[in-house]
């Protein structure tokens, strides 16, 4: 520390000594209160100035963290389109896998567009009991544009909101993609490109917008006390169900179910692709749950991460070993595909209470999961309902029973959460199968049985996924 107006001097004799030990406590008086002085004025800083310089800084910090978090959480949860297209490509036929390319990546930008002209506003932008309203395209607010461009008046304000506008826009646009991709899925092999685009667009501006108001936005089931945490009804459910009633109007692929009642077994093309892209679905799923706390501004919000984020992989393993048990009694073999199936099971099941702290739920949950994923499988084969990737028994049926497992493991009420299944279902089912319908009946939704024989990849794309390979006709066998 340095010292202003202290002599440096010499001593040179006794005298001068002496009279410098008198000098020495009279400035030592006088320095203890300087000294005093000192102290009182640091602490009231500590107690005036401080606090608040710290507040300032913690406010930016925080919404840093949270604009930062919605941004990594959303790349992850776009990142689950990779998954689903490994897994759909490696499902199908050889003769169809570069549809579904197309196809993951057309539904991801449809979403993309969608959601900013019209999705975010319905679902979020002065939401009454049933839907938001519309006035523009969701966009940067005017003080954030103003602060980009050097106007620091409107940085408090700005900073108050939370996180950057754009961040949460983006977060909750690749849930909408995600939604998206589980139709995919279900109608592999057999339905029209152009027809399938027709039916996203109409879901991602319009079906699940209105779900997402009624819950998430603060519309009437929110109200109610309807418990999502992430989405296993509002995201998996309403896929499962647009996929339902497209599997319905569109129909089985040719000779899937024979005329004796028996089903013929479609063997995956690239069974590495599909497990490859069940991890990459476990990877992203991290964001999807994770992110849903909205928030990482704390010690409170870094330790819901940490359990949400450590549930949903417990409930995952769960799911894989509960479908890995129950396939040989039910399938008949172990059967890989439904295993993998399974661990898709768990996360959509504990995806509506992923923040539970009993962590033994969670497994049970997940568990259950993937046993009803199995069971799910045959039963639609009984019903005659052709699911090429299991998608229904996974998102659909596992997401009834995360909803429903909330009121076990994390409070929801029952009646509450019977009502938002109930709702929601006859909403997304009866507009998608209007929408399917009317599809149908206008620019058609199935290809032809020419484009079936041959695959959509040649008759739509001119081109194929595996060039080198010979492909072998098809038997009834």
């Amino acid at each position: 520390m340095r010292h202003e107006g202290r002599s440096t001097r010499a001593v040179t004799s006794e005298p001068v000594r002496h009279g410098l030990g008198l000098g020495f406590f009279r400035f030592a008086g006088r320095s203890r209160w300087r000294t005093a002085g000192l102290i009182l004025v640091f602490t009231l800083s500590l107690v005036f100035i401080v606090p608040q310089a710290y507040a300032a800084v913690t406010a930016e910090t925080q919404f840093i963290l949270n604009s930062f978090s919605f941004l990594i959480w959303g790349a992850l949860v776009m990142w689950m389109c990779a998954g689903f297209t490994m897994l759909e490509a490696g499902s199908v036929r050889t003769k169809n896998a570069s549809v579904i390319c197309l196809k993951n990546i057309g539904l991801y930008s449809i979403a993309g567009i969608t959601y900013y002209l019209v999705g975010y506003n319905l679902m979020y932008v002065d939401v009454t009991s049933w839907v938001g309203s519309f006035a523009h395209p969701y966009s940067t607010t005017g003080d954030e544009i103003a602060l980009l461009g050097g106007d620091e008046s409107v940085a408090e304000g700005v900073i108050e909101g939370g996180y950057s506008t754009m961040s949460d826009w983006f977060f909750q646009m690749v849930f909408v993609a995600t939604t998206a991709s589980i139709v995919s899925g279900t109608l592999a092999e057999r339905v029209k490109l152009w027809s399938f685009f027709i039916f996203i667009v109409l879901l991602t501006a319009f079906i699940y917008p209105v779900i997402g108001s009624w819950t998430w936005g603060g519309g009437w089931l929110s109200q109610m006390g309807f418990q999502d945490f992430a989405g296993s009804t509002i995201v998996h459910s309403t896929g499962g169900w647009a996929a339902l009633a497209g599997a319905l109007v569109v129909g089985a692929r040719k000779g899937k179910f024979r005329a004796d009642g028996s089903v013929k077994v479609t063997a995956p093309s690239n069974v590495p692709a599909v497990t490859l892209g069940v991890f990459i679905l476990w990877l992203g799923w991290f964001g999807f749950n994770g992110g849903s706390q909205l928030a990482l501004s704390g010690a409170v919000d870094a330790i819901a991460l940490s359990n949400i984020l450590a549930n949903t992989n417990l409930a995952a393993a769960a799911g894989v070993l509960a479908a890995i048990s129950l396939s040989r009694p039910i399938m008949g073999r172990v059967d890989l595909i439904t295993s993998l199936n399974g661990a898709i099971a768990g996360l959509v099941a504990i995806t509506a209470g992923p923040d539970i702290v009993d962590h033994y739920w969670a497994v049970v949950i997940g568990a259950i999961g993937g046993a009803i994923v199995v069971l799910g499988v045959k039963l639609l084969e009984i019903v005659k309902v052709d699911d090429v990737v299991g998608a229904v028994p996974a998102h659909l049926f596992a997401g009834v029973w995360g909803t429903l497992a909330v009121c076990i493991a994390a409070g929801g009420d029952p009646a509450v959460q019977i009502i938002g299944i109930l709702a929601i279902g006859a909403f997304v089912f009866g507009t998608s199968y209007l929408a399917w319908f009317i599809i149908n009946r206008t620019v058609g939704a199935r290809i032809t049985e020419a484009v079936e024989d041959l695959g959509q990849d040649a008759a739509e794309l001119g081109i194929e996924s595996y060039p080198e390979f010979v492909l072998m006709p098809e038997t009834d066998d």
